[in-house]
């Protein structure tokens, strides 16, 4: 479960990214965040992580309240949410299969707990023929396959993917999308940023509309019009 209790963002320079903002979602739904650019998309997610800090009000994430959370307690929020990046974000000189196994082996994972979670999500993100390619050798949706086999490695209760098909062509994108709703579908909590409006019309859920830092509407099985 997730709730954000009068949640403000503001930057030094006086930008209010994320303007009073409450919301609670459950565990296991779907959740798009829409609205146009410096609308607090991608800062709504990044409190989520603790990648930003909250400069009012309250978050919880699970059991960790993040105003509160201290620095050492921050690497096991990560594992409870685990983020997919648009860009990717991939270590060029690894493999696809270490590029996965590199966010266990940071948590003290035996070798063969590792082998076995790495080639499991290669398999659900169709890439077991790729485990020894080096990201110069994949495509862009290739890529993003990776990125999120190494986010659902640690088995994460939440997934937040930022724009995750803002480099990719249509059909790539809706493999994508389906990739996620499987994730969706064995119990994590996703959080989709987007600008897609026709895979979000397409793959109907719960549809929160942002502009200028606040919660403009929040639509059940919506679409990017709602």
């Amino acid at each position: 479960m997730i709730v954000l209790d009068r949640v403000t963002k503001q930057y030094p320079n006086r930008i209010m990214a994320v303007n009073n903002t409450s919301l609670r979602i459950e565990q296991g739904e779907f959740v798009y965040i829409i609205g146009p650019s410096g609308s607090g998309k991608s800062t709504l997610m990044k409190l989520l992580n603790r990648e930003e800090r909250i400069s009012k009000g309250h978050i919880q994430v699970g059991k960790y309240q993040l105003e509160k959370i201290k620095d050492k307690e921050v690497p096991y929020l990560r594992r409870y949410v685990g983020v997919v990046f648009q860009d990717f974000k991939l270590l060029p000189n690894l493999t696809v299969y270490e590029n996965v196994a590199f966010a266990l082996e940071v948590t003290g994972q035996s070798n063969k707990e590792i082998k076995s979670r790495v080639n499991k999500v290669l398999e659900m993100v169709g890439l077991s023929s790729k485990t020894n390619q080096y990201p110069r050798s994949l495509s862009g949706g290739e890529q993003q396959r990776v990125a999120i086999a190494r986010a659902i490695v640690n088995r994460p209760a939440v997934l937040i993917a930022d724009e995750p098909t803002g480099n990719l062509d249509p059909d790539t994108a809706r493999e994508i999308f389906q990739i996620l709703e499987m994730i969706n579908q064995s119990g994590t909590t996703v959080i989709m940023g987007t600008h897609n409006n026709q895979l979000v019309d397409e793959f109907r859920h719960r549809v929160i509309r942002l502009e200028e830092g606040r919660v403009i509407s929040d639509t059940y099985k919506g679409d990017y019009e709602a």
